[in-house]
């Protein structure tokens, strides 16, 4: 590897950790992994054998078909909730439900684990709501940019400093400043 090449992969890496940050901001994706890991001990745990020493213990019912299904059927919602994420209450629901069966039907929902992970990650699909745009890109998308005398700059435009007209109603209640955004509410940050 030469001294030009290093860089070079150190700005793809850095380039390709960017783009899945901003793939996972646009979607449930903990919901998801959640959900879908939850499907592997519900389905597992029915089919398999634990050996200590000489004894062997086998957790297989006569459901084990039942948790297959189940479990492959969280591995499918855990994936519609990273590809589909518009239908994320939905398949947060389906998650959570099949969950709460898994615990009758699946050895208590593959020993508990992907019973709760399978409950977290419905509940973190059903919860998650798409992001507002910032207001950088929402100024760089042609929408008309804020005069330089807003709110908070400090400076106050001619027309505000000149006093309310007639007919104007206050915004806020009694004794709020312009500075608090108009209306009496205070900007975070």
């Amino acid at each position: 590897m030469s001294a030009d090449t290093r860089p070079r992969l150190i700005e793809t890496g850095g380039r390709m950790r960017m783009s899945f940050r901003q793939w996972r901001g646009h979607r449930p994706f903990w919901g998801g992994l959640l959900t879908l890991l939850s499907g592997i001990p519900i389905m597992y745990v029915p089919y398999a054998n634990l050996t200590i020493g000489s004894l062997t213990f086998s957790l297989a019912t006569t459901a084990g078909a039942g948790s297959l299904i189940i479990g492959v059927l969280l591995v499918v919602l855990g994936l519609t909730l990273w590809f589909q994420p518009a239908s994320r209450v939905f398949a947060g629901v389906a998650a959570i439900l099949l969950s709460l069966v898994s615990l009758v039907i699946s050895n208590f929902g593959g020993l508990v684990i992907g019973y709760l992970m399978g409950l977290i990650g419905g509940a973190l699909g059903v919860a998650w709501a798409p992001g507002k745009a910032s207001a950088e890109a929402r100024g760089e998308a042609g929408e008309p940019a804020r005069p330089a005398g807003g709110p908070g700059s400090g400076a106050e435009p001619a027309a505000a400093a000149a006093g309310p007209g007639p007919g104007h109603v206050p915004d806020g209640p009694p004794g709020a400043s312009p500075a608090d955004g108009g209306n009496g509410g205070h900007r975070a940050g």
